[in-house]
Protein backbone atom coordinates (compact mmCIF):
# COMPACT_ATOMS: atom_id res chain seq x y z
CA UNK A 1 0.00 0.00 0.00
CA UNK A 2 1.15 3.77 -0.35
CA UNK A 3 1.57 5.59 2.44
CA UNK A 4 3.21 8.86 3.82
CA UNK A 5 6.22 7.90 5.79
CA UNK A 6 9.71 8.81 7.41
CA UNK A 7 12.80 6.40 8.21
CA UNK A 8 13.70 8.06 11.32
CA UNK A 9 12.52 11.56 14.18
CA UNK A 10 12.93 14.75 12.01
CA UNK A 11 13.42 13.27 8.79
CA UNK A 12 11.35 14.28 5.60
CA UNK A 13 7.88 12.64 4.50
CA UNK A 14 7.83 10.62 1.47
CA UNK A 15 5.23 8.01 0.08
CA UNK A 16 6.50 4.81 0.21
CA UNK A 17 5.57 1.28 -0.60
CA UNK A 18 4.61 -0.32 2.94
CA UNK A 19 2.92 -3.48 4.01
CA UNK A 20 -0.90 -3.44 4.44
CA UNK A 21 -1.87 -3.60 7.77
CA UNK A 22 -3.68 -7.18 9.07
CA UNK A 23 -6.61 -7.05 11.23
CA UNK A 24 -6.26 -8.14 14.88
CA UNK A 25 -8.46 -8.79 17.50
CA UNK A 26 -10.29 -5.58 19.10
CA UNK A 27 -9.34 -3.55 16.07
CA UNK A 28 -10.76 -2.54 12.44
CA UNK A 29 -8.99 -2.48 9.24
CA UNK A 30 -10.26 1.16 7.77
CA UNK A 31 -9.92 1.63 4.03
CA UNK A 32 -8.54 5.27 4.44
CA UNK A 33 -10.26 7.79 2.07
CA UNK A 34 -8.80 11.16 3.61
CA UNK A 35 -6.40 12.27 6.52
CA UNK A 36 -6.83 15.79 8.25
CA UNK A 37 -3.53 17.73 8.77
CA UNK A 38 -2.62 18.53 12.36
CA UNK A 39 0.58 20.30 13.82
CA UNK A 40 0.90 17.26 16.21
CA UNK A 41 1.60 15.24 12.97
CA UNK A 42 5.22 17.05 12.09
CA UNK A 43 5.53 17.08 16.43
CA UNK A 44 5.70 13.24 15.87
CA UNK A 45 8.18 13.16 13.26
CA UNK A 46 10.14 15.16 15.68
CA UNK A 47 9.59 12.80 18.39
CA UNK A 48 7.54 14.22 20.91
CA UNK A 49 6.01 10.92 22.38
CA UNK A 50 9.80 9.49 22.35
CA UNK A 51 10.10 7.65 25.46
CA UNK A 52 6.19 7.89 26.06
CA UNK A 53 4.73 5.64 23.43
CA UNK A 54 6.47 3.27 21.36
CA UNK A 55 7.22 3.94 18.06
CA UNK A 56 7.55 2.08 14.35
CA UNK A 57 10.15 2.76 11.54
CA UNK A 58 9.12 3.85 9.07
CA UNK A 59 6.67 6.16 11.06
CA UNK A 60 3.80 6.66 9.26
CA UNK A 61 2.03 10.02 9.83
CA UNK A 62 -1.24 11.20 10.54
CA UNK A 63 -3.57 11.13 13.43
CA UNK A 64 -7.14 12.17 11.93
CA UNK A 65 -8.37 9.78 9.36
CA UNK A 66 -11.98 8.97 7.44
CA UNK A 67 -12.71 5.90 5.99
CA UNK A 68 -14.86 2.67 4.98
CA UNK A 69 -14.45 -0.63 7.47
CA UNK A 70 -12.81 -3.07 5.53
CA UNK A 71 -12.81 -5.65 8.11
CA UNK A 72 -13.38 -6.52 11.55
CA UNK A 73 -11.39 -8.58 14.65
CA UNK A 74 -12.31 -10.87 17.22
CA UNK A 75 -14.49 -8.74 19.45
CA UNK A 76 -15.24 -5.75 17.63
CA UNK A 77 -18.57 -4.96 18.53
CA UNK A 78 -19.34 -1.20 17.63
CA UNK A 79 -18.15 -1.50 13.94
CA UNK A 80 -19.19 -3.72 10.81
CA UNK A 81 -17.53 -4.20 7.48
CA UNK A 82 -18.53 -1.25 5.29
CA UNK A 83 -19.33 1.27 7.84
CA UNK A 84 -17.96 4.45 7.49
CA UNK A 85 -16.03 6.07 10.03
CA UNK A 86 -13.48 8.79 11.43
CA UNK A 87 -11.94 9.81 14.46
CA UNK A 88 -8.25 9.69 15.64
CA UNK A 89 -6.20 6.87 14.31
CA UNK A 90 -3.33 7.47 16.47
CA UNK A 91 -2.56 4.12 18.90
CA UNK A 92 0.36 2.52 20.02
CA UNK A 93 3.16 1.52 18.51
CA UNK A 94 3.11 5.72 16.85
CA UNK A 95 3.66 5.19 13.25
CA UNK A 96 0.45 3.55 11.95
CA UNK A 97 -0.77 6.32 11.08
CA UNK A 98 -3.63 7.87 8.89
CA UNK A 99 -1.40 9.01 5.84
CA UNK A 100 -1.75 5.31 4.68
CA UNK A 101 -4.07 3.67 2.12
CA UNK A 102 -4.92 1.12 4.88
CA UNK A 103 -4.70 1.36 8.61
CA UNK A 104 -5.62 -1.23 11.47
CA UNK A 105 -7.17 0.97 14.92
CA UNK A 106 -8.04 -0.45 18.02
CA UNK A 107 -12.21 -0.16 18.55
CA UNK A 108 -11.09 1.52 21.51
CA UNK A 109 -9.64 4.65 20.27
CA UNK A 110 -11.28 8.08 19.42
CA UNK A 111 -13.21 6.83 16.33
CA UNK A 112 -17.12 6.73 15.90
CA UNK A 113 -19.13 6.72 12.81
CA UNK A 114 -18.96 9.56 10.44
CA UNK A 115 -21.54 12.35 9.42
CA UNK A 116 -24.07 11.48 6.70
CA UNK A 117 -24.32 14.81 5.52
CA UNK A 118 -20.81 15.15 4.42
CA UNK A 119 -18.26 13.36 2.41
CA UNK A 120 -15.45 11.37 3.84
CA UNK A 121 -13.15 14.03 2.72
CA UNK A 122 -14.43 16.51 4.66
CA UNK A 123 -15.09 14.61 7.62
CA UNK A 124 -11.35 13.70 8.30
CA UNK A 125 -11.26 17.93 8.90
CA UNK A 126 -13.28 17.43 12.18
CA UNK A 127 -11.74 15.04 14.28
CA UNK A 128 -8.72 16.75 16.70
CA UNK A 129 -9.65 20.15 15.64
CA UNK A 130 -13.60 19.76 16.12
CA UNK A 131 -12.87 18.34 19.55
CA UNK A 132 -10.38 20.78 20.88
CA UNK A 133 -12.45 23.30 19.99
CA UNK A 134 -14.97 22.09 21.59
CA UNK A 135 -12.90 20.99 24.67
CA UNK A 136 -11.88 24.60 24.98
CA UNK A 137 -14.76 26.19 25.35
CA UNK A 138 -15.77 23.41 27.80
CA UNK A 139 -13.01 24.05 29.79
CA UNK A 140 -13.03 28.29 29.38
CA UNK A 141 -16.95 28.16 30.91
CA UNK A 142 -17.69 31.17 29.70
CA UNK A 143 -21.48 32.58 29.25
CA UNK A 144 -23.82 33.99 27.11
CA UNK A 145 -23.14 37.16 25.79
CA UNK A 146 -19.97 37.12 27.74
CA UNK A 147 -16.35 38.47 25.92
CA UNK A 148 -13.60 35.77 24.30
CA UNK A 149 -10.23 37.04 22.66
CA UNK A 150 -9.55 34.11 20.43
CA UNK A 151 -5.60 34.39 19.13
CA UNK A 152 -4.78 31.85 15.93
CA UNK A 153 -8.33 32.02 14.99
CA UNK A 154 -7.83 31.42 10.88
CA UNK A 155 -6.83 27.91 11.41
CA UNK A 156 -8.26 24.81 11.73
CA UNK A 157 -8.80 25.19 15.53
CA UNK A 158 -10.30 28.34 15.69
CA UNK A 159 -11.99 27.55 12.90
CA UNK A 160 -14.19 25.27 14.73
CA UNK A 161 -14.37 27.37 17.89
CA UNK A 162 -15.51 31.08 15.98
CA UNK A 163 -18.82 28.75 15.40
CA UNK A 164 -19.11 26.62 18.11
CA UNK A 165 -18.38 30.17 20.21
CA UNK A 166 -21.48 31.32 18.05
CA UNK A 167 -23.50 28.65 18.78
CA UNK A 168 -23.62 29.67 23.06
CA UNK A 169 -23.85 33.55 22.28
CA UNK A 170 -20.27 34.38 23.04
CA UNK A 171 -18.99 37.76 21.59
CA UNK A 172 -15.66 36.69 19.63
CA UNK A 173 -12.79 38.67 19.02
CA UNK A 174 -10.81 37.31 16.93
CA UNK A 175 -6.97 37.98 15.43
CA UNK A 176 -6.21 37.90 12.06
CA UNK A 177 -3.49 39.32 9.76
CA UNK A 178 -5.25 40.33 6.45
CA UNK A 179 -8.03 41.29 5.31
CA UNK A 180 -9.30 37.46 3.68
CA UNK A 181 -8.69 36.54 7.16
CA UNK A 182 -10.74 39.39 8.68
CA UNK A 183 -13.79 38.44 6.26
CA UNK A 184 -13.66 34.42 6.53
CA UNK A 185 -13.79 34.81 11.05
CA UNK A 186 -16.77 36.96 10.47
CA UNK A 187 -18.28 34.72 8.20
CA UNK A 188 -18.10 31.89 11.08
CA UNK A 189 -19.29 33.94 14.05
CA UNK A 190 -16.39 36.60 15.05
CA UNK A 191 -17.87 39.90 16.36
CA UNK A 192 -14.98 41.94 16.04
CA UNK A 193 -11.09 41.40 14.79
CA UNK A 194 -7.74 42.99 15.59
CA UNK A 195 -5.67 42.75 12.83
CA UNK A 196 -2.41 41.90 14.30
CA UNK A 197 -0.08 43.42 11.33
CA UNK A 198 -1.04 46.72 11.52
CA UNK A 199 -2.40 47.08 15.44
CA UNK A 200 -0.79 46.19 18.20
CA UNK A 201 -3.38 43.40 19.73
CA UNK A 202 -2.55 44.59 23.73
CA UNK A 203 -3.32 48.75 22.54
CA UNK A 204 -6.90 47.40 20.90
CA UNK A 205 -8.11 45.56 23.57
CA UNK A 206 -7.58 47.88 26.60
CA UNK A 207 -9.22 50.72 24.58
CA UNK A 208 -12.28 48.60 23.24
CA UNK A 209 -12.08 46.71 27.05
CA UNK A 210 -10.63 48.53 29.65
CA UNK A 211 -11.66 46.16 32.05
CA UNK A 212 -10.89 43.43 30.41
CA UNK A 213 -12.44 40.61 28.03
CA UNK A 214 -13.64 37.53 29.99
CA UNK A 215 -11.69 34.91 28.69
CA UNK A 216 -8.70 34.21 26.33
CA UNK A 217 -7.94 31.29 24.08
CA UNK A 218 -4.54 31.34 22.62
CA UNK A 219 -3.66 28.71 19.95
CA UNK A 220 -0.46 30.03 18.65
CA UNK A 221 1.50 32.44 20.88
CA UNK A 222 5.04 31.91 22.53
CA UNK A 223 5.21 32.36 25.94
CA UNK A 224 6.42 36.01 26.82
CA UNK A 225 3.39 36.53 24.20
CA UNK A 226 0.75 34.71 26.11
CA UNK A 227 1.38 36.04 29.26
CA UNK A 228 0.47 39.55 27.96
CA UNK A 229 -2.24 38.18 26.63
CA UNK A 230 -3.52 37.02 29.98
CA UNK A 231 -2.94 40.80 30.98
CA UNK A 232 -5.83 41.71 29.06
CA UNK A 233 -8.26 39.32 30.73
CA UNK A 234 -10.48 40.68 33.83
CA UNK A 235 -9.32 39.64 36.78
CA UNK A 236 -10.76 36.32 37.81
CA UNK A 237 -11.22 35.11 34.13
CA UNK A 238 -10.32 32.54 32.23
CA UNK A 239 -6.97 31.80 29.55
CA UNK A 240 -5.93 28.45 27.96
CA UNK A 241 -3.10 27.92 25.23
CA UNK A 242 -2.83 24.68 23.30
CA UNK A 243 1.45 25.92 22.70
CA UNK A 244 1.82 24.26 26.46
CA UNK A 245 3.20 27.82 27.79
CA UNK A 246 1.38 28.80 30.59
CA UNK A 247 2.56 28.87 34.14
CA UNK A 248 0.66 29.02 37.37
CA UNK A 249 2.58 32.25 38.14
CA UNK A 250 1.46 33.94 35.34
CA UNK A 251 -2.68 33.16 36.17
CA UNK A 252 -2.35 33.70 39.78
CA UNK A 253 -1.11 37.11 39.00
CA UNK A 254 -4.19 38.00 38.19
CA UNK A 255 -6.50 35.37 39.97
CA UNK A 256 -7.42 33.52 36.41
CA UNK A 257 -8.32 30.07 36.08
CA UNK A 258 -7.18 27.85 33.27
CA UNK A 259 -3.83 27.16 31.81
CA UNK A 260 -2.24 24.86 29.58
CA UNK A 261 -5.01 22.65 27.49
CA UNK A 262 -4.78 19.07 25.50
CA UNK A 263 -7.51 17.71 23.88
CA UNK A 264 -8.81 14.14 25.00
CA UNK A 265 -10.65 12.64 22.35
CA UNK A 266 -13.41 10.15 22.55
CA UNK A 267 -16.23 8.22 20.59
CA UNK A 268 -18.58 10.85 22.32
CA UNK A 269 -16.88 13.95 21.63
CA UNK A 270 -17.38 12.99 17.83
CA UNK A 271 -20.74 11.80 18.41
CA UNK A 272 -21.37 15.70 20.00
CA UNK A 273 -19.64 16.92 16.10
CA UNK A 274 -21.41 14.93 14.11
CA UNK A 275 -24.84 15.90 15.23
CA UNK A 276 -23.97 19.05 14.61
CA UNK A 277 -22.70 19.05 11.24
CA UNK A 278 -25.49 16.09 10.47
CA UNK A 279 -28.43 19.28 12.28
CA UNK A 280 -26.24 21.93 9.40
CA UNK A 281 -25.70 24.29 12.37
CA UNK A 282 -21.31 23.49 12.11
CA UNK A 283 -19.71 23.94 8.76
CA UNK A 284 -16.32 21.87 8.34
CA UNK A 285 -13.75 24.27 7.22
CA UNK A 286 -11.79 22.33 4.60
CA UNK A 287 -8.94 25.38 3.38
CA UNK A 288 -7.35 22.83 1.13
CA UNK A 289 -7.20 19.23 -0.70
CA UNK A 290 -3.69 17.89 -1.73
CA UNK A 291 -2.35 14.75 -2.30
CA UNK A 292 -0.18 12.60 -0.53
CA UNK A 293 2.83 13.86 -2.80
CA UNK A 294 1.95 17.36 -1.51
CA UNK A 295 2.54 16.31 2.45
CA UNK A 296 5.42 17.31 2.67
CA UNK A 297 5.21 20.72 1.64
CA UNK A 298 2.03 20.92 3.67
CA UNK A 299 3.87 20.25 6.86
CA UNK A 300 6.77 22.65 5.69
CA UNK A 301 4.18 25.26 5.36
CA UNK A 302 2.48 24.04 8.99
CA UNK A 303 5.26 24.22 10.96
CA UNK A 304 4.91 28.26 9.85
CA UNK A 305 2.18 28.45 11.51
CA UNK A 306 0.28 29.92 8.41
CA UNK A 307 -3.16 28.59 9.40
CA UNK A 308 -6.49 29.17 6.84
CA UNK A 309 -8.74 26.13 7.75
CA UNK A 310 -8.12 22.93 7.75
CA UNK A 311 -5.82 20.69 5.22
CA UNK A 312 -7.03 17.59 4.01
CA UNK A 313 -4.49 14.77 2.31
CA UNK A 314 -7.15 12.88 -0.09
CA UNK A 315 -5.82 9.39 0.37
CA UNK A 316 -8.17 7.46 -2.36
CA UNK A 317 -8.97 8.92 -5.64
CA UNK A 318 -12.25 7.52 -5.66
CA UNK A 319 -13.80 9.77 -2.86
CA UNK A 320 -15.17 12.99 -3.03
Amino acid sequence: MRAVAVQQFKGIPEVMELPRPEVKPGTVLVRVAAAGMNPFDWKLVDGILDGTMPHKFPLVLGVDGAGTVEAVGEGVTRFKTGDKIYGQFIHSPVGEGSYAEYVAVPEKAAISHAPESISLVDAAAIPTAGMTAQQLLERLGLKHEQTLLLVGATGGVGSFLLQLAAMQGIYVIATVSSEEGEERVKKLGAKETVNYKKLSVEKEIRSRYPSGVDGLIDLVSPAPVFKTMTELVANGGAALTTAFVSTPEVLSARGLTGGNFETHGSPASLDVLTDAVDSGMLKVPVGEVITMEQVAGAIAESRKVNGKGKTVVRIADDVT
